[in-house]
């Protein structure tokens, strides 16, 4: 199933904090594009009745069950693409252009 980062977490707990979001869960979408990629949106949310939910590092993740086959076995990580510029990505076996990383 979907995961977050121990970094990914945290930085959702703050954006949560600073926007004044705390109590709602992060929804995420994913959509598959015409080039096989995947297209992923997020935001906070209310939990839907029909809505997947799975907790990952302490964060209520949601999103609607449309979406499972795309986001199976992904990882949101937040990393620093360059020197002071942090973003979230993702980690999924499940994009065409998915290159697993070297540890």
């Amino acid at each position: 199933m979907f995961k977050l980062t121990e970094r990914a977490a945290e930085q959702v707990f703050n954006a949560a904090k600073a926007g004044d979001m705390q109590g709602l869960a992060l929804r995420l979408a994913a959509h598959r594009l015409a080039d096989g990629s995947i297209e992923y949106g997020m935001g906070f949310d209310d939990q839907k009745e029909t809505d997947v939910h799975i907790t990952s590092h302490g964060v209520d993740i949601v999103f609607d069950a449309r979406h499972k086959e795309l986001l199976q076995g992904a990882v949101m990580d937040f990393v620093e693409m360059e020197k002071g510029d942090f973003r979230f990505i993702f980690l999924n076996p499940n994009d065409v252009g998915f290159v697993p990383p070297e540890y």
